[in-house]
């Protein structure tokens, strides 16, 4: 169920800021305030669209609160936690702005860099991207991020090589979100879609800050698991990669048992049972480890194919009865939700 932002009651503004909020409770306050010093030095005319990504704090309320105080802020709350990648589709969704930028809601992206994203885009780009000159994270996830970005690189095509100094913190034109959201990928990556894309695209440099309030809630294995989706949704060079292994091993076997039968009449060489339970144990995780990587690819097949959307809006603030609406994919019924009217759970489909 997608919002639609096509339908507008009014002008739309020329700068649209996205930032989806995960245990931000006490954040979404100095977020807005920062937000708003920083686009006010470009324009008046912008907007604030925050998501609430199922939240267990009291998130929802904290952007309510903004709300309240600035019409220019506008709420979104999804049903449940549906993931950063997909609660930034929604407030993409949502945005109506001639520049979007999207932002983390940690302030690690400081919006002071807000005007210098939309000088760079009146050069005629399309995207601008912003590279951290330093990463202020721990070592070891400094390093499993350039690992991660490293083998994305290896692995992809060279056009859509990655950097890990590149983070979310990006200005993209209508046309650019536009073509954005008609991808139809179930598993989603921001940056690997963008990369994807295309257009005309550039970096400025950036000082990322130090985390604010709260600890981050990407641990090591949610990092991982993030990297492994991110890469089997980008290529699938993954699967050529376990087939010449597999040959290479078929190769191998060839010339062990060549070498065998030579050595045996040569000196009368006897294989130990080490060496053959050694060479066993080595296929046998080999070849798991091959249908593993299949298994990955066939899951995404299977969770493509069921048409669920991305994300289920629950609930909006300052959003007009025309722009607040539930659309069903698949089913051609569409019609306006009340703002603060919370789904029924046995209407959804869900």
């Amino acid at each position: 169920m997608m919002i639609s932002g096509s339908a507008v009651s009014r002008a739309q503004p020329l700068l649209s800021i996205v930032s989806p909020v995960y245990l931000g409770e006490k954040l979404v306050a100095p977020l807005v305030d920062e937000i708003v010093t920083g686009a006010s030095e470009v324009t008046s005319d912008f907007e604030i669209v925050l998501v609430d990504d199922g939240s267990p704090d009291r998130s929802w309320e904290a952007i309510e609160a903004a709300c309240e105080r600035d019409h220019r802020v506008r709420g979104i709350r999804l049903s449940r936690n549906f993931g950063q990648n997909n609660a930034l589709t929604a407030g993409l969704e949502a945005s109506r702005g001639d520049y979007v930028i999207v932002m983390d809601c940690d302030l690690q992206d400081d919006p002071r860099f807000i005007p210098d994203l939309y000088a760079r885009a009146q050069d005629g780009f399309d995207i601008v991207y912003t590279l951290k000159t330093s990463r202020a994270h721990t070592s070891l996830r400094n390093f499993l991020g350039r690992a991660f970005h490293r083998v994305l690189s290896i692995l992809s095509k060279p056009s859509l090589t990655s950097d890990s100094r590149i983070g979310n913190y990006t200005l993209l034109r209508r046309p650019v979100v536009v073509e954005f959201l008609r991808l139809g990928d179930f598993h989603r990556s921001y940056l690997v879609l963008l990369r994807y894309l295309g257009f005309r695209s550039t970096t400025i440099d950036i000082e990322h800050r130090e985390r604010v309030g709260s600890k981050s809630t990407y641990t090591i294995s949610r990092l991982i698991r993030e990297a492994v989706n991110a890469i089997t949704s980008q290529t699938d060079r993954l699967l050529h990669a376990s087939i010449a292994l597999g040959f290479s091993f078929m190769a191998l076997a060839f010339i062990s048992v060549v070498t065998l039968v030579v050595m045996y009449y040569v000196k009368g060489f006897r294989e130990g049972w080490t060496s053959v339970v050694a060479l066993q144990l080595l296929c046998t995780g080999l070849v798991l480890l091959c249908l593993g990587v299949v298994g990955i690819y066939v899951g995404k097949l299977f969770e493509q194919s069921k048409g669920r959307p991305p994300y289920i809006l629950m609930t909006t603030r300052n959003f007009s009865r025309e722009e607040a609406r539930l659309e069903d994919r698949g089913s051609a019924a569409k019609g306006p939700v009340r703002e603060e009217a919370e789904l029924d759970p046995t209407q959804t489909g869900t």
